[in-house]
């Protein structure tokens, strides 16, 4: 960090600017999930899901960046709410194989606003969220790598 870094007011800087964005993208998922019954990190487990399909457990934090203790006892929510099903992969019995049930891929169509509802929440384009979408990937790609 510069010297003009440290001396920069606080509310400019990027962290900041970064953690405020996060909770308010969190509080509105929350808003806007409340209906579906889903949590933020629920919805991003579904949306891989309904996405691709079945995804080994292991898969799934790698994806979306979740550790196995944020990650079981997520999925076991979903199980007990009969939105997924667990079972070994018929390759390797080590593996957890997630698969959405009937509930689950119906539970689809009802999310299918969530995020153009965020989205609108936002205030930005399709293009602007796209951009900023890419800018902070980039970003994230480069930090992990530097770490």
């Amino acid at each position: 960090m510069t010297q003009a870094q440290l001396t920069d007011p606080v509310d400019e800087r990027l962290c900041l600017a970064i953690y405020r964005a996060s909770h308010a993208v969190t509080a509105t998922y929350r808003q806007v999930l409340a209906p579906l019954g889903l949590t933020y990190t629920q919805y991003m487990v579904m949306s891989l899901l309904w996405q691709d399909g079945p995804t080994s457990v292991a898969g799934i934090g790698r994806r979306l960046g979740l550790e196995s203790s944020t990650l079981s006892p997520l999925l076991q929510r979903l199980e007990t709410q009969a939105l997924v099903d667990r079972r070994r992969s018929e390759t390797d019995e080590r593996e957890v194989i997630i698969s959405l049930t009937e509930t689950g891929r119906r539970l689809k169509r009802r999310a299918k606003s969530v995020p153009a509802q965020v989205q609108a929440a936002t205030g930005l384009s399709r293009t602007a969220e796209q951009r900023l979408t890419k800018a902070l990937n980039e970003m994230t790609g480069r930090l992990l790598a530097a770490a």
